[in-house]
């Protein structure tokens, strides 16, 4: 995930801040390569897994706040004989003193972009690419030393979510959604619903082009207040050219059983109704209540990173 990037581009430059970075784990560790947090005299934001291993890392960040900008080092930890943790795996960690000025490179960072790092004398000099091979980093062997340069993405493009209906339990499905790698994009048609925040309102005839235009790794979610407007819907993310990864649809045992036979009926091939997934939600969540639900889907739509 690249929320790092948002928070330096927030950071208060008047701040003394410095930046843990995990560049390389091993085994059982907390979290893997790419992870980050910032951390000043009073405060933090983010996390490498907490416990032991968090702590030191902090210790050493405050530390390095009274040495100038630019300045870094690199520490390994063996998590079980050093710290104490039993999860037993090893991690290298990068603790920087920031320099305001040479963040630059932020208004480049985006998602499907790669960010590489060169380590200097003095600094941490970093430069955004729209094609680079990544570099693999080893949690032992060698330190990385001035000249040493690895290569990353900047962050994971978050799968969109193309979500149908701002009913109570879409409400809940966009709220949860926050701090998640979902992208959120949210119809209805309703006019009176066009004042939640986030909401885009498509007039009833128009609505299926939203679904034919998602891109493929899209997610379609169809959950609105009208049930010949779920057929029409599902009917339209069935049929597309170019499958979307992901069409749910809420609903009970029977409308999901009237609407298979009746896509079916349409000349929707097997195939593509194998692709439906309804009702919407991990297995084994019992529960009607808005928040219940969409916190199942939430999962659910977790469960597809890296497919």
């Amino acid at each position: 995930m690249s929320q790092w990037i948002g928070w330096l581009r927030r950071l208060d430059k008047e701040t003394p801040t410095a930046m843990v970075s995990v560049v390389a784990s091993e085994g059982s560790a907390p979290r893997g390569a790419g992870t980050r947090m910032l951390v000043t005299a009073g405060g933090q934001e983010g996390t490498i897994g907490g416990g032991q291993l968090e702590y030191r890392a902090v210790e050493q960040a405050r530390a390095m706040l009274d040495h100038a900008p630019g300045t870094w080092r690199v520490q390994d930890y063996p998590l079980g004989p050093l710290l104490g943790q039993c999860c037993g795996g090893r991690v290298r960690l990068l603790v920087e003193r920031l320099d305001p000025a040479a963040l630059d490179w932020l208004h480049d960072a985006e998602p499907g972009r790669m960010l590489a790092t060169t380590f200097e004398a003095d600094t941490v000099a970093r430069r955004i690419f729209e094609r680079e091979t990544a570099t693999r980093q080893s949690a032992r062997g060698d330190r990385p030393e001035p000249g040493t340069r690895m290569v990353e993405p900047v962050g994971e493009r978050p799968r969109p979510v193309y979500l149908f209906g701002a009913g109570h339990v879409g409400q809940a499905i966009a709220r949860h959604m926050t701090g998640l790698p979902l992208q959120l994009a949210w119809f209805d048609t309703r006019p009176e619903q066009g004042g939640i925040d986030g909401v885009t309102v498509v007039a009833e005839e128009d609505i299926a082009h939203c679904v034919e235009e998602a891109p493929a790794d899209a997610a379609i979610l169809i959950l609105t207040h009208d049930h010949p407007l779920d057929y029409h819907l599902t009917l339209a993310a069935l049929g597309r050219a170019e499958p979307a990864a992901f069409v749910g649809l809420i609903g009970s045992s029977t409308k999901i059983a009237r609407f298979k036979s009746r896509l079916a009926a349409d000349g929707v091939l097997p195939e593509a109704l194998a692709r439906m997934t309804a009702p919407i939600g991990m297995p084994g969540v019992i529960g009607k209540e808005p928040d219940v639900i969409a916190i199942s889907v939430c999962a659910q739509l977790l469960t597809l990173r890296g497919k």
